[in-house]
């Protein structure tokens, strides 16, 4: 069984992944996040490991990330200072596989209007932050995959496409359930998706503004 550490394992689609992956029963599962109480109910679970930290502590994140195959970081907060670390801690651990979560933007490859109003909606500085990290990640020897999102909706169905860094990116949303999807396939497959930055969306929800449906 492969060991995969799961950064921000709080977040909602880190929680939809944890679910797959426990059905698989293919993976041992550590468990990184700031409040581990949020997790408690998977203590029992003889795969899962939680630990309480935080990603801007490096000491800690080194210590979760020893032993393990590979990382899938499903963060919030200033990205590029978390990514640093994450990128720092993978090489002293000889870590190789990074699955990284990420918004759309990060090329300036959103066209039209959509892109426009999105540039806006996010604001210089977190669109910056999050380039930077990007940037850290692209720029390392890791094999990373980034998946750039549309905005996320809890709608509880599996269809998306994907595209490829240098394209334009397509549609408005994508529901959390797709993304989990193709993290899963991600972590299943570590030979799949070699050092890409994809954009998932919904397909046919183009639009000037996300196109909830």
């Amino acid at each position: 069984m492969s060991r995969i550490l799961i950064l921000g394992a709080a977040g909602q689609v880190a929680q939809l992944v944890i679910k797959q992956l426990l059905a698989e029963q293919q993976h041992q599962l550590v468990l990184y996040l700031r409040h581990a109480e949020r997790l408690a109910s998977l203590t029992t679970q003889p795969q899962v490991t939680v630990i309480e930290g935080d990603v801007n502590d490096y000491p800690q994140l080194v210590n979760a990330m020893s032993n393990v195959d590979s990382v899938y970081a499903n963060l919030g907060g200033q990205f590029e200072p978390m990514v640093k670390n994450i990128v720092r801690a993978m090489a002293e651990t000889n870590v190789q596989r990074l699955i990284y979560i990420s918004g759309l933007g990060l090329y300036h490859e959103v066209p039209g209007e959509f892109g426009r109003w999105n540039e806006q909606a996010v604001g210089h500085q977190v669109m910056e932050d999050t380039r930077d990290a990007a940037r850290l990640i692209e720029t390392s020897d890791l094999n990373y995959a980034i998946l750039r999102c549309a905005y996320m909706t809890d709608a509880p169905i599996t269809n998306y496409e994907l595209t490829e860094k240098g394209t334009a990116f397509k549609g408005t949303i994508i529901s959390r359930q797709s993304i989990a999807t193709v993290v899963q396939k991600l972590i299943d497959n570590p030979n799949l998706g070699h050092r890409v930055s994809w954009g998932i969306n919904q397909p046919n929800t183009d639009g000037d503004r996300p196109q909830y449906q």
